[in-house]
């Protein structure tokens, strides 16, 4: 009888101890299946709770408004009507609330399907505007790859908004793909997204989330190595200002047996309250065997009063793997460059202007597509204008 009781009281303590793992993390269609957020959960204990609480309600009308327009070659932009269209939600499950508020309130997905064989040679642009920030936008996008297609989508967000949004990913076998999500709001704009990412059988994922304006940007990948030989590159750049919380939650699940995977995010700050949070979690499953997987989340805090939150997390359900790692900094300037470009006579300034400039450059300098390249370097560059010597 002790038994029975002791084992029934640490199943009740058990049982309200919050979900630490992201693998066993609930998904569900249905908002009501999901509690209001709370400080007490890991995916959402370092978020700005308070500014996303517009994207936790679930109610019709009343929405906020962002148009989008499509840049894409024929065929590319295909119908997608009603909740069961094909291929939606072959693969996305939402995890948290305002997943499933957008995937209620989000009755036609907007899908790009990038056909067999077909070889894009320019990128695929979707422009997504934000004309009305008094109420709650939704949406669901689906970009599909088909088996050996090779192209570039580039989603980019401006305006502002209180926008949910889940983005599908479906990388057949073969295929390359790379997306980019490109966050340039305005200062009020609240922004939450869900990316879900499956990559099939030697085909190849390489992602961005690049978060530059914004009052709260929350933009959470998550990608399934799913096939032999299937690969993925995931890389995010953000530079929070004051008052600015910018966040990402990426997961990487190696799931076939010889996947390669690889992450690598950076974050500068400046300003008082200027706020970055990075949580990276790998699970490298029991079939997973050969595996290469490393992470990687370096930030550069410039001003007092700025701070940056970074979480890796590793899982590893077999020994049969070629590498794994992780790793994660945040810090100040490196006093030994500045000594060294201000001893060839360089001002104080103009040194930790280069030395942050070099720091996000890793990152730009990775994406293909050259005129927004160029307009990123620009953006770094008019937040490094402003940047104070201390």
């Amino acid at each position: 009888m002790t038994e029975t009781l002791i084992a029934d009281a640490l199943a009740a303590r058990l049982a309200d101890v919050p979900i630490q793992t992201r693998s066993a993390r609930p998904t569900s269609f249905e908002p009501a299946d999901f509690a209001a957020p709370s400080a007490r959960e890991v995916n959402w204990k370092l978020s700005d709770l308070q500014r996303l609480a517009p994207l936790f309600v679930d109610e019709a009308g009343g929405h906020g408004t962002v148009d989008y327009e499509v840049d894409a070659p024929a065929g590319v932009h295909v119908p997608s009507e009603g909740l069961d269209a094909p291929v939606r939600g072959e693969i996305f499950r939402p995890e948290d609330l305002p997943s499933a508020i957008a995937w209620k309130r989000s009755e036609n997905a907007l899908h790009l399907r990038l056909r067999a064989g077909e070889v894009l040679e320019q990128p695929v642009r979707v422009r997504l505007h934000g004309t009305d920030a008094s109420g709650h936008a939704n949406a669901h996008i689906v970009i599909e790859a088909e088996r050996d297609a090779h192209g570039t989508v580039v989603l980019e967000h401006t305006g502002s908004a209180q926008y949910a949004q889940n983005v599908e990913i479906i990388v057949r076998d073969g295929a390359a793909l790379t997306v980019l999500s490109l966050q340039t709001w305005e200062d009020d704009a609240v922004h939450a997204a869900a990316h879900q990412a499956v990559v099939g059988r030697r085909a190849s994922l390489t992602h961005f989330v690049v978060s530059l304006g914004g009052a709260v940007v929350r933009v959470n990948p998550s990608v399934r190595l799913a096939g032999e030989g299937s690969h993925a590159e995931l890389y995010g750049l953000s530079f929070a200002d004051s008052g600015q919380h910018l966040e990402s939650q990426v997961y990487m699940f190696h799931e076939g047996p010889a996947t390669k995977g690889n992450v690598l995010y950076k974050s500068a700050l400046q300003g008082a309250k200027a706020r970055t949070v990075w949580i990276g979690d790998v699970l490298i499953g029991a079939d997973a065997v050969d595996t290469d997987s490393y992470e990687a989340n370096r930030n550069l805090v410039l001003t007092d009063g700025a701070r940056a939150d970074s979480i890796p997390n590793l899982e590893i359900e077999t020994g049969e793997i070629a590498g794994a790692g992780h790793a994660s900094a945040t810090g100040r300037f490196d006093d030994e460059q500045l000594f060294y470009l201000r001893s060839r006579g360089i001002s104080e300034k103009e040194s930790r202007r280069l030395v942050v400039l070099g720091f996000l450059m890793e990152i730009v300098q990775k994406i293909t597509v050259e005129d927004v390249r160029a307009r990123l370097i620009d953006a770094v560059e008019a937040e490094l204008a402003t940047m104070e010597v201390d």
